[in-house]
């Protein structure tokens, strides 16, 4: 399906209003969460944090002597991220927040359209994990979205830095492909277009679970999805130059390849980006122990 003329995802996404269609739509991905959690195998703890931008949800679990919060990217939430968070757990204490604004158990209020909206509720999270460790080493590491908003917090609050698949350093730009997988989806609110987004945005020889598929077909029937936020200024990327910072990206990385990251993560952050063979966009659930593996050494 190609879109219309003068047409592109951003102009589809702009100006979008409220998070969740209906009430009766917030409730179906309530619950869907709930369930998610309740039904997970691996012991954790739920909390639910006030904020500057209401009530936060963050999933405890793991033990260790670092501590790693976890935030997930654009459409994603703890509950979709088990996989992830599981590998994360096996070497370190892990706390997982539901970004505000995104379809899970935080607030539907979402602090603005870029980034950096976010410096004042991670800031506040950060605090709030630290006070509960205040001699561990503690890491930040966020996927797409969450690395952006990771990108806004404070150097000097964490020890480390870790970017996966992120936002928050280059601009997406749409191909005819990009619409062709995300414009169904968005329009048609079937498992079809679920499928066929998520296999665009995996790497080759990975299938999506058929929970995601599940779990993107909700959120396009019950909510308002927002695009990528653009990049963050340079004066918000190069506070981070000299810190522990590592950056990760797919192989087959739709959204942010390693070919327009490479630049901004040399000359803003200084770093070299990892190449992960073979993954894609969803490479934290594609490679989840490698992925830990990245984390946990800057622990």
């Amino acid at each position: 399906m190609a879109a219309p003329r003068g047409i592109s995802l951003c102009s589809i996404l702009r100006g979008v209003a409220g998070l969740y269609r209906s009430s009766v739509g917030q409730a179906r991905v309530r619950n869907w969460c709930s369930a998610r959690l309740s039904s997970w195998d691996l012991p954790h703890e739920d909390h639910e944090m006030g904020t500057s931008c209401g009530q936060t949800h963050v999933v405890s679990v793991g033990a260790g002597d670092g501590v790693c919060i976890y935030l997930p990217g654009t459409n994603f939430n703890a509950a979709t991220s088990t996989v992830a968070i599981d590998a994360l757990a096996s070497g370190c204490r892990v706390y997982a927040a539901d970004l505000p604004g995104q379809p899970g158990l935080s607030s539907a209020a979402r602090p603005g359209r870029q980034a950096r909206g976010y410096a004042g509720w991670v800031t506040e999270l950060i605090a709030w994990v630290r006070h509960r460790h205040r001699r561990e080493r503690l890491v930040l590491a966020g996927h797409s979205r969450g690395a952006a908003v990771a990108l806004s917090a404070d150097p000097h609050d964490v020890q480390g830095l870790a970017l996966l698949s992120p936002a928050g350093l280059t601009t997406v730009h749409p191909s005819m492909e990009m619409l062709r997988a995300t414009v169904p989806w968005i329009v048609r609110r079937d498992q079809a277009g679920a499928r066929r987004l998520l296999e665009y945005m995996s790497g080759p020889g990975h299938t999506p679970s058929d929970d995601l598929v599940e779990w993107m077909t909700l959120v396009s029937q019950a909510c308002r999805t927002t695009g990528a936020p653009g990049p963050l200024s340079k004066e918000d990327l190069i506070r981070w130059k000299g810190h522990d910072v590592l950056v990760a990206v797919g192989e087959n990385d739709v959204f942010f390849p390693v070919s327009t990251l490479r630049e901004p993560s040399r000359s803003m952050l200084g770093q070299e980006p990892i190449v992960v063979p073979g993954a894609g966009h969803l490479l934290v659930d594609e490679e989840s122990v490698l992925i830990s593996q990245i984390v946990t050494s800057l622990l």
